[in-house]
């Protein structure tokens, strides 16, 4: 019979002497900190729209947590890239207002 392992959990297969050999860097300052931009500013356009998450439409998205059905999950992660966007127009295409219309498609064209 295996004993459970009772080690405290490291990050990413880390230990706190790895980490205690690379924290070294020391806070910044004032002055540093005051020179910062923006991302948005310093990076290549390409570069920064590759980093920030946002929907099909360019509008920022909302993170969420929800329980799907394992085959509900599996469906749409088959479709490929993507697979989000397509559970976010099915979850829009379902949206109904409350005189029985469904919902307008509010994303840019």
């Amino acid at each position: 019979m295996n004993k459970p392992d009772t080690r405290p959990p490291s990050f990413d297969g880390f230990t706190q002497a790895d980490w205690d050999e690379v924290s070294d860097n020391p806070e910044l300052t004032a002055e540093e900190l005051a020179a910062m931009r923006p991302a948005s500013e310093v990076l290549p356009p390409a570069l920064y729209a590759a980093l920030i998450r946002s929907s099909e439409d360019g509008r920022a998205a909302a993170d969420a947590t929800v329980r799907l059905d394992p085959d509900v999950l599996a469906h749409f992660r088959a479709t490929g890239p993507d697979w989000q966007a397509r559970v976010n127009a099915a979850l829009r295409a379902s949206m109904e207002w409350p005189d029985g219309k469904r919902a307008p498609d509010e994303r840019r064209t």
